[in-house]
């Protein structure tokens, strides 16, 4: 049976199992937390940088979830196409996946259901070099044992949409399973480093980026308009996984949602400041919003 390895493991987030625990229980302690959350979850967005710059955001997402689905058996995550140039979303089908806390297995009758619909192909060599969602896959295992996941990569294009459209379809004929979507992006990404900068100083440049740029992709996914989303992020550059969140938005949706709610919004630039009291010419937004 086929198996992904960690690829980021020791880079994003700790290769030895005490120490990814340890971590963990850092993020989700001292994770944002909202008055009220909504009634039901039934999908979310993360971030996936280091857990150093967006664990705590990240873990929002999760301990949301958590606090309204205290079991889940499987989470479908929708992930970010960073070097995967085609527009059909591409599922890893069945095996599992290992991290530092041990193998998570696939869904194959979730995943399996999806690529029936015809809006997404079994591709599991696209998800070798992806880390969008290998990232968040340590916080499933330590937060939901027995969960199972469905990892798909996808690019953002119309496909997505379609795509989030089945799942929630899928999700909505489940009536012995908790399913959960999840859809895995961070946000502008601004500087030098990045080649977007458009604002005559590094302050000016790292203020817009979060208050304009990345609020605008905000509003977007808190209206639930996926399309529009789609657009303006293809357009501005306020996102580097709207085809993940796109789909996401339209499962929820599909689940009867009609609005987001939104539980954090910080910058790479921000975390530093506080943090390790320096500065930077470059920022890379991160959101946690539910479903």
């Amino acid at each position: 049976m086929q198996t992904r390895k960690p690829i980021v493991a020791g880079q994003f987030y700790p290769a030895q199992n005490d120490a990814c625990i340890e971590e963990l229980n850092d993020h989700i302690q001292s994770c944002p937390a909202a008055a009220k959350l909504p009634d039901t979850i039934c999908a979310g967005i993360v971030p996936h940088a280091g857990w150093l710059f967006s664990g705590n955001v990240a873990a929002a997402t999760f301990a949301a979830i958590k606090e309204k689905n205290p079991r889940v058996n499987t989470f479908i995550v929708f992930g970010a196409a960073h070097s995967y140039l085609h527009r059909e979303p591409a599922v890893y089908e069945k095996g599992f996946w290992r991290t530092p806390l041990g193998e998570i297995p696939i869904d194959q009758d979730i995943a399996e259901a999806i690529i029936k619909t015809g809006t997404a192909i079994s591709d599991p060599s696209v998800h070798s070099n992806e880390h969008s969602i290998e990232v968040q896959v340590p916080f499933i295992q330590y937060m939901f044992p027995g969960a199972k996941i469905v990892p798909v990569i996808t690019p953002p294009c119309e496909e997505s949409i379609t795509l989030g459209d089945a799942a929630g379809k899928i999700i909505a004929e489940q009536s012995d399973k908790t399913i959960i979507c999840i859809g895995s992006t961070d946000l502008t990404h601004y500087g030098p480093r990045y080649g977007f900068t458009i604002k005559a100083s590094d302050d000016e440049g790292i203020e817009w980026a979060k208050n304009v740029n990345d609020a605008k992709f905000i509003e977007l996914a808190l209206a639930m308009d996926s399309e529009k989303l789609l657009e303006n992020a293809v357009a501005n550059s306020n996102a580097c996984g709207p085809g993940a969140a796109a789909a996401v938005i339209q499962a929820a949706k599909k689940l009867g949602k009609t609005s987001g709610m939104l539980l954090a919004h910080t910058t790479s630039y921000e975390v530093m400041l506080e943090k390790m009291a320096s500065k930077s010419s470059e920022s890379v937004g991160y959101a946690s919003i539910v479903y």
